[in-house]
């Protein structure tokens, strides 16, 4: 018999004391059989608990349902449960609980903001070995920038450009030069706090299309040759910087836009706005925009558009509705016994009719 089975055997048929001392060799268990099975306290359950830190918290907790210096020293041995004992079970701050959380710094700086409520010197310490709870630390406790916390942010572009907005409230090179080894962080530090263009965060940004686009509309707002470069990186951004920066046609951004078959088709729709066969040979990669090219750039049937959108239903029933307005057996065949055959007959009856017959 193992420890969960002891448990279970005396939960069922009540306590006795081989099936304690069973479930003694496992803390879990032994937390179990006092809370369920005895429904009180015994010293050789909390002894058992006490050999693991979650438990002892637990056994505290629910059991004894009081402080104790066996469940607290073996809570002691994890900083998460240190921290718990503090919070829920002593509900006071005490040195040994404390210093038990320095050596995590999400629980120092738990401990520090919401059982000591005062920063201090070990906490700030212990905290400053994650960027995160550096920030933290500085933003609600301290409440003030220091050069400690603001280099253990500093070891994250995002708590860096956090730092700098939130705490410093100030551009500074080595906030700035952290922020830029991240694209995103390279832009907002750019756009939010810098509030202007530099060569470093233009750069940085331009690691990404994305932020290389976002750069160009909100803070150069023009274009420029590194920032449409980076944005054709992405069929997407290409098409929206020519869209909305360069507001024309240029080469490099319809070739990048010619890489997907949705953005050749809005390329041609709402820059270019005209046909040309670059765009359409790419839009023919799909039948939705290759049905949608025909439809509203080309304006009328062609083989090829006709051809692609005829691999799917519904496009060449939109095809035959919107664009050749009359039947044909290519269409037909590609709509016969799909759910769009009934539409398809009530477009072109007549002229169905008279071809067959």
């Amino acid at each position: 018999m193992i420890a969960q089975q002891a448990y279970y055997y005396a939960n069922k048929y009540g306590p006795s004391d081989k099936t304690r001392k069973k479930a003694c060799e496992d803390p879990r268990y032994a937390y179990y059989y006092a809370l369920y099975v005895d429904k009180k306290p015994r010293n050789d359950t909390r002894n058992a608990a006490c050999k693991n830190p979650e438990f002892a918290y637990w056994y505290a907790k629910d059991i004894d349902q009081c402080p104790r210096d066996d469940t607290r020293k073996a809570a002691c041995k994890d900083p998460r449960y240190a921290h718990d004992y503090a919070r829920d079970i002593d509900k006071c701050f005490r040195e040994d609980t404390r210093n038990a959380t320095y050596r995590d710094p999400k629980y120092a700086y738990e401990y520090t903001k919401y059982i000591t409520k005062r920063p201090s010197k070990n906490a700030r310490e212990a905290v400053c070995k994650h960027p995160r709870y550096a920030f933290f630390y500085a933003l609600y406790l301290d409440k003030r920038p220091r050069d400690d916390t603001r280099e253990a942010a500093c070891e994250d572009s995002k708590w860096a450009y956090e730092y700098a907005k939130d705490i410093d409230k100030e551009a500074r090179d080595d906030t700035r030069e952290v922020a830029c080894e991240d694209p995103n962080c390279a832009y907002y530090y750019a756009l939010i706090i810098d509030k202007k263009s530099r060569e470093d965060t233009r750069k940085a940004a331009c690691q990404d299309p994305k932020y290389a686009y976002y750069y160009a509309e909100n803070v150069d707002k023009c274009p420029r040759d590194d920032t449409r470069e980076a944005a054709c990186k992405s069929p997407q951004f290409a098409y929206l910087y020519a869209l909305n920066i360069d507001k024309e046609p240029m080469e490099n951004t319809k070739e990048a836009a010619c890489k997907d078959p949705e953005y050749a088709y809005s390329y041609a729709r709402d820059i270019s706005q005209i046909p040309d066969n670059d765009t359409r040979e790419v839009a023919c990669k799909n039948p939705r925009f290759a049905a949608f090219y025909a439809s509203k750039i080309d304006k009328e049937p062609r083989d090829d558009t006709r051809e692609v959108a005829c691999k799917h239903p519904y496009y060449a029933y939109f095809y035959t509705k919107n664009v050749d307005k009359e039947f044909r057996m290519d269409t037909w065949l590609a709509v016969k016994d799909s759910q769009y055959e009934e539409k398809y007959k009530k477009i072109v009856h007549r002229a169905m009719k008279e071809a067959i017959i």
